[in-house]
């Protein structure tokens, strides 16, 4: 696209025309305006000199037996040039029509006709009209009647030129819509230096958008100070450019770990498979091998599962069934299925629950939930250990808190900001149980969080690790039901030993 055709469809462009002509059309309404005014004025000017004007010439102007006179003032020379000025452009007609008397531009004026005269002889009072020469020179007229001796009347007529007002607005109006463009002209200018300095912010951003790379997600543009709304476009892009760089440390980490994870099963089948490819020789080792690498594929297959899940987990797409459940039921379903687990390490559970805790959640994220957090407190905690859960209200934040807390191995201090990063696992303790995917802890947390919960844990490394889950409450916790203290063992749901 030609660099000209560019500049006409970009945004400084368009506001700076749009700017333009909105200004241009202001000042045209301002100029039909003031002229307007201007001729109202000068024309009002005018027929207030004429009324004023009518009232002397009458006082001025004597009429006996049809001869007009006007009364002088041969000692008084302001008074004779004001009479002079009155009957520089009158008329006086009688009843049948006839001039009487005629002066100045009245001349070249047209002449009443009987008609006219008589329906101004009928009024009391005069009135006011415009008449035109024949060389175009509009001229306001006051006509109406005067008596004379015995008892006649009288039409009789004064006027001025509006020539100077005509030509006040005239050149008023010439001068004002010729400097009209150069007037737009500069607005244009000064339109474009404002629109650029305005938009110079947004194309630092457009620059800064074209250097975003996926190595170079760190990039910010500095705020400019102003606190309006380009700052805040700013600053909103700068979080933008944040959240970025996050999802692609993200993705970039769910990749190394998925292909980490995965690389470890693949191998073992290959090897399998190869072993019983070169070393098989009886279908009872043939059977052995498809056997192992069975084992590997649906260990894999669960792997790819619990990534499909975590991953719609943490695009927000998870979706939740909820309904109200109480969580001593659940507690009690998580525990069962423990038991033999629980029997067969020597520990000790004991569940505890304040009765009538009531939450809105999905039974079967819920129950993921309690049972990750019960197999990892399991795992850890050494043959004859107890592993304690509790649920109890929180009135004052109308949550509920549930509670899973052990006497294992506990966690390095190091190692708890990132206990809920996805595959993370403790090194040091993996010992005590089989390895896992470290993907339970992650879905702990994802699964709180789209409760509207949040997920802490607090340990002491070789005396156990706490973790408390945090749910918005749907029943008398929300109402204010009293919290028992979370070591009390109020409403047992059940004890295994």
């Amino acid at each position: 696209m030609p660099q000209y055709l560019r500049a006409l469809k970009g945004l400084r462009f368009r506001l700076t025309f749009s700017h333009s002509v909105f200004f241009a059309l202001l000042l045209a309404a301002i100029g039909f305006g003031f002229r307007q005014n201007l001729r109202e004025e000068t024309e009002g000017q005018v027929h207030t000199a004429l009324e004023e004007g009518w009232d002397g010439a009458t006082a001025f102007l004597h009429v006996a037996d049809g001869v007009a006179s006007w009364e002088e003032f041969p000692d008084d020379p302001e008074m004779e040039a004001a009479g002079l000025r009155l009957r520089a452009m009158h008329l006086l007609v009688d009843e049948q029509g006839d001039i009487l008397s005629i002066s100045g531009p009245y001349i070249s004026l047209p002449t009443p006709t009987t008609a006219e005269v008589k329906r101004v002889l009928s009024r009391d009072l005069p009135e006011t009209f415009l008449l035109t020469a024949p060389s175009g020179t509009p001229y306001l007229v006051r006509a109406g009647r005067i008596s004379g001796s015995q008892g006649h009347h009288y039409y009789f007529a004064i006027g001025r030129s509006l020539e100077p007002s005509v030509n006040t607005v005239q050149a008023f109006t010439e001068n004002y819509f010729l400097a009209l463009p150069f007037l737009v002209a500069l607005t244009s200018l000064l339109g474009w230096w404002v629109a650029g300095g305005v938009l110079k912010p947004l194309n630092e951003v457009a620059h800064a958008a074209d250097k975003i790379t996926g190595s170079n997600l760190s990039l910010k543009i500095p705020l400019r100070g102003a606190g309006d709304e380009l700052d805040h476009m700013i600053d909103n892009f700068n979080q933008m450019t944040v959240r970025l760089h996050e999802s692609f440390d993200q993705i970039r980490r769910f990749s190394t770990d998925a292909s980490h994870e995965l690389r470890t099963p693949l191998t073992a089948i290959r090897g399998q498979l190869e072993v019983a490819l070169l070393t098989a020789k009886t279908p009872a080792q043939y059977h052995e091998a498809m056997l192992q690498a069975l084992e590997d594929v649906e260990r894999l297959s669960r792997m790819v599962n619990v990534l499909l899940q975590l991953a719609q987990a943490e695009s927000g797409h998870l979706v939740l069934e909820r309904v109200r459940l109480e969580l001593a039921d659940v507690v009690r379903d998580v525990v069962d299925q423990f038991e033999p687990l629980v029997e067969e390490k020597n520990l000790t559970v004991k569940a505890t629950m304040q009765p009538g805790l009531i939450v809105m959640a999905d039974r079967v994220q819920l129950e993921r939930l309690a049972g990750n957090l019960l197999s990892n407190a399991l795992k850890y905690t050494p043959a004859g250990g107890s592993v304690r859960i509790a649920a109890y209200a929180q009135p004052e934040s109308k949550q509920v808190c549930l509670e899973v807390a052990d006497t294992g191995v506990g966690i390095a201090a190091q190692d708890l900001p990132h206990i809920f990063d996805r595959f993370y696992r403790v090194r040091g303790i993996q010992s005590h149980a089989d390895h896992g995917l470290g993907l339970g802890l992650s879905f702990v947390a994802l699964i709180a969080k789209a409760h509207g919960g949040r997920a802490e844990v607090t340990s002491t490394l070789g005396k156990g690790t706490c973790f408390k889950i945090y749910l918005p409450a749907a029943g008398p916790a929300a109402a204010g039901a009293v919290a028992p203290h979370p070591h009390s063992e109020q409403v047992p749901v059940d004890s295994v030993h």
